[in-house]
């Protein structure tokens, strides 16, 4: 839970090193020897400034412990002001700004006492959490470092230092330091849960099992860990497991709306949909019609087919919270998907510019006018969409889809190639390019943007496949076509298409038995596939199976081949050889 790995950094650096309220303290020894003077002598202007700095810091202090942080501040200004050189007056005005929130204030003070005393630890702590605070981990971590080297066993800083590490993804670093804490102090509980989320989220799920037990077995009732481990099991298919998980946790926390929504979808797995309507029940009961809270309700009705009740749910909150864009979106989606395009277009529609919602309305807006045959004004949505969003792959591969369908191939291009100039590592819009260059009738550029596409990602199968079959239909490099295929089918091995291109490169090479063996598992992974039949068609008719490649040739134009006259041809051919045989 990231909110709360922020909360506890958070309270880890501003809730320490700040005294809750000053009691009156003398200053240091400093100003008062300073200030010191013999009845009827003038004092000098340097020992005046020292006694108006010191009489100010006593006002500081008594302001301060009356709890008036600010007038205190203004004290301590004056008493600065009169003694700017003071690394204890420096460091105090930077634990007061620190204590009211205002860190780039609290910085310049503290980066001045600690150039006043570099090697004081305190102060090199003060600022390394001023900097954290502020988002300089850089330096933040140069300080923490330093002070560990001068205090290894600071649980505290060690904690903070690790917590950074953990949001900069340096996982390495920071199980290094955990595994020292835990060292250290085993019962911490936190060292144990970090271990979990950082393993969680490298996805070794064994480890994070065991760093999340280890919290527990510690702290039973710890609300985070008993989620991310009952969100553990939901991910790996334990879903007993995460259902006991997520019940033990509202039994302590009956208000975590975020477990009881894992807790419903966790039954609907489980196949227990009266215990999963009952938890849908409780986030009902929990609050009222028409506020925000309702709006995780109104998702799970939608998720689980309850279409009707995920309408009722979102109109509610939209009429009390008009700019609730997450809800307005997903009435939308509630309306598309009951087939009432016209609500649906209304609500998406008024999904603001500065929505995060925003694009995925307009793609949709664009998907229902198009199902309307309204394909120009869906062409246009897309347009302005794009001028408002340029770097949105998903809106040029819609754009240059409509195109494509439309065999407008030089305007998909266009927009294909606008996308990219946004997005040049995007391999959809590159692998979507070479498919268009491709029907366009440029194999070659075809060919050299699916190899841009494996530079970026070696392992997309559909490119891999692209490249091969492209080969095998023009029944050049026929080996390096085999490679690329197999290579393809170790990464998708139940795709019927990569397995058809297996099977024509083999048929290419003149090994029909191969050849048919690969194809008819094509076919029955992908029955209905026109080009497919049509393969397993050619091979039967290459082994004189005649009877079996008439029935694919016309299971491929009844599929409505694209090249249907020539699967006609292909048609009467055989139908002559059977009937000279017969004859």
């Amino acid at each position: 839970m990231k909110k709360f790995l922020i909360q506890i950094i958070t309270l880890a650096i501003v809730g320490t090193g700040i005294h809750g309220c000053d009691r009156f303290v003398a200053p240091p020894q400093k100003i008062q020897s300073e200030t010191k003077t013999n009845a009827g002598h003038a004092v000098s202007k340097t020992k005046d400034k020292k006694l108006v700095s010191y009489l100010n810091y006593m006002k500081y202090s008594l302001t301060l412990s009356k709890g008036d942080m600010k007038g205190a501040k203004q004290f301590l200004e004056i008493s600065l002001q009169n003694d700017p050189e003071s690394t204890y007056l420096n460091k105090k005005m930077a634990l007061l700004c620190k204590r009211l929130k205002e860190y780039k204030e609290a910085l310049k003070y503290a980066q001045k006492a600690l150039a006043l005393d570099p090697s004081d630890v305190g102060t090199q702590t003060l600022l390394a959490d001023l900097y954290s605070l502020t988002g300089n981990d850089v330096e933040a971590v140069n300080l923490y470092d330093k002070v560990l080297q001068k205090r290894p066993r600071d649980q505290r800083v060690r904690l903070i230092l690790t917590t950074i590490y953990i949001r900069q993804k340096k996982f390495h670093q920071a199980l290094l330091h955990l595994d020292l804490l835990i060292k250290e102090n085993p019962d911490l509980v936190i060292a144990h849960y970090y271990r979990g989320r950082i393993f969680l989220e490298t996805h070794q799920y064994q480890k994070a099992e065991k760093a999340y037990k280890a919290a527990l077995a510690l702290n039973e009732n710890l609300e985070p860990a008993l989620f991310e481990l009952g969100s553990l099991y939901q991910v790996t298919g334990k879903y007993k497991q995460a259902a006991a998980l997520f019940e033990s946790l509202l039994t302590s926390y009956p208000d975590n709306l975020a477990a009881r929504e894992r807790l419903v979808e966790v039954y609907y797995k489980l196949g227990l949909k009266e215990k999963a309507e009952r938890q849908m029940d409780a986030i009902k009961n929990k609050s009222k019609p028409g506020e925000p809270s309702r709006q995780t309700l109104g998702l799970l009705y939608l998720r689980h087919g309850k279409v009707q009740e995920s309408i009722n749910e979102l109109s509610m909150i939209v009429s009390a919270w008009p700019n609730d864009q997450k809800s307005r979106y997903y009435l939308g989606a509630a309306y598309e998907e009951l087939g009432e395009y016209g609500k649906a277009l209304e609500h998406f529609r008024k999904v603001t510019k500065d929505s995060t919602y925003f694009i995925p309305s307009q793609l949709h807006i664009a998907y229902l006018l198009d199902e309307q045959g309204q394909t120009d004004e869906a062409i246009e949505v897309l347009q302005k969409a794009i001028s408002i969003d340029k770097k949105s792959a998903e809106l040029y591969l819609m754009l240059a889809g409509f195109y494509e369908t439309q065999e407008r191939y030089s305007d998909a291009i266009t927009v294909l190639q606008d996308g990219l100039s946004h997005n040049p590592k995007d391999v959809r819009l590159l692998f979507r390019l070479g498919v268009v260059l491709d029907k366009s009738g440029d194999k070659d550029a075809c060919i050299t943007k699916m190899k841009e596409v494996l530079t970026i990602d070696p392992n997309h199968a559909e490119a891999l496949n692209y490249i091969g079959y492209t080969y095998a239909e023009q029944g050049v490099h026929l080996d390096e076509a085999m490679e690329l295929i197999k290579k393809a089918l170790e990464l998708k091995p139940d795709s019927g298409y990569i397995i058809d291109s297996l099977g024509w490169v083999y048929f290419q090479k003149g090994l029909y038995d191969e050849a048919v063996k690969y194809l008819e598992k094509a076919i029955s992974l992908t029955p209905d596939d026109p080009t497919i039949n049509e393969h397993l068609g050619d091979a039967y008719f290459k082994k004189k199976d005649y009877k079996a490649s008439l029935a694919h040739y016309k299971k491929a134009l009844s599929l409505k081949h694209p090249k249907a006259e020539v699967i006609r041809k292909k048609i009467s051919r055989v139908e002559q050889i059977l009937k000279t045989k017969k004859n």
